[in-house]
């Protein structure tokens, strides 16, 4: 009998043993968030070290220990896995060893350049900044969406978008076109068509207004300003279009010798509209130029007090008073 419940004993107690060394691989969650990013041909041991790496050491050789239990194939896995606080090894393995991958919000917006947009979603998925750049100048790949290497820039309308680590260059352009054709309702093209242009017309005007002004109660006003002279056949002479032509927004003044560069973005030397936007407007600024309200103001100049805002005129001669205003008080502060 004490044979008996010795033996008892000593099961009991190596059950306890043994759910005290599991405990930490089914109860033991993880102290901090991170997204485990697996590339094809990894190893247990680097998917380890990449939880390791992005979450805690302690916890990642846990996950480890549990994807060698399961005994996990992954030379084959490929995914981005999020691990949240609170989430035990044994799920965390489980999910990698299943490949339930997890999506990445994708934020981008006050955005200027193709290029600086492609260097964002490089930094942020699988594919890299030079798949898609080459993607981009891709003339075949843009008339899928009946856009050119100017207006591919048009499908991209800033907001927060959700995809897969391993999405490659073209099926997130094809997201993003069905998000363009959302956005783009027959109201909206009703009222491009009204002012004599194409939704991607609008946005190239709307990239301009962007850049002119940061005030949005002003960009309506602005965006008439530039439809007037668009449909009257002035020349727009935007100064960001310059600045876009050089490739320097950091530019305070605009000079008559700027304004003669040579490039098909300088609305001083050709007319009608750029081919395509200087920068990914923002939605809100579409909606601007498609509702801009009624004026017949020509022309405009900021402010001499720096307040952001500007000055519109009917008149030329009204304009040089305000731009000799202007001029006088960049003299005064030095600016260049």
């Amino acid at each position: 009998m004490n044979k008996t419940k010795w033996i008892i004993c000593a099961i009991v107690a190596l059950v306890v043993i043994a759910l005290a060394c599991a405990a930490p691989y089914f109860l033991v969650g993880a102290p901090a968030e991170g997204l485990v990013k697996v590339r094809k041909g990894s190893t247990i041991d680097m998917i380890s070290d990449s939880v390791q790496a992005h979450v805690d050491a302690t916890y990642g050789k846990r996950v480890a220990t549990m994807l060698k239990m399961m005994g996990a194939k992954v030379e084959n896995r490929e995914g981005a896995f999020r691990v949240t606080p609170g989430m035990s090894p044994f799920t965390a393995a489980r999910r990698i060893k299943n490949g339930v991958q997890d999506g990445i919000r994708f934020t981008f917006n006050n955005v200027r350049t193709l290029d600086e947009w492609t260097n964002r979603w490089g930094e942020t998925f699988m594919a890299g900044p030079d798949e898609m750049r080459k993607a981009l100048k891709d003339s075949a790949m843009c008339a899928k969406y009946n856009k050119t290497p100017q207006t591919i820039a048009c499908l991209l309308m800033p907001d927060t978008y959700e995809f897969y680590w391993t999405v490659t260059p073209e099926k997130m352009l094809d997201r993003m076109f069905d998000y363009y054709n959302d956005f783009w309702t027959s109201e909206r093209k009703a009222k491009a068509e009204k002012l004599g242009l194409t939704p991607d017309q609008v946005a190239t005007v709307a990239s301009i207004v962007e850049e002119e002004t940061s005030k949005a109660d002003e960009r309506g006003k602005v965006a008439r300003l530039y439809l007037n002279r668009y449909q009257q056949g002035m020349r727009l002479q935007a100064d960001p279009t310059v600045k876009y032509a050089i490739g320097d927004f950091t530019i305070k003044r605009i000079t008559v010798q700027m304004t003669q560069v040579n490039s098909p973005y300088n609305t001083y030397r050709v007319d009608g509209l750029p081919p395509g936007p200087i920068r990914l407007p923002e939605k809100s600024t579409i909606d601007a130029v498609l509702n801009a309200p009624q004026h017949d103001y020509l022309y405009m100049c900021a402010r001499a007090d720096f307040s952001g805002y500007h000055d519109f005129t009917r008149d030329y001669a009204s304009h040089l008073d305000n731009a000799h205003r202007y001029q006088a008080a960049l003299n005064a502060r030095g600016i260049k």
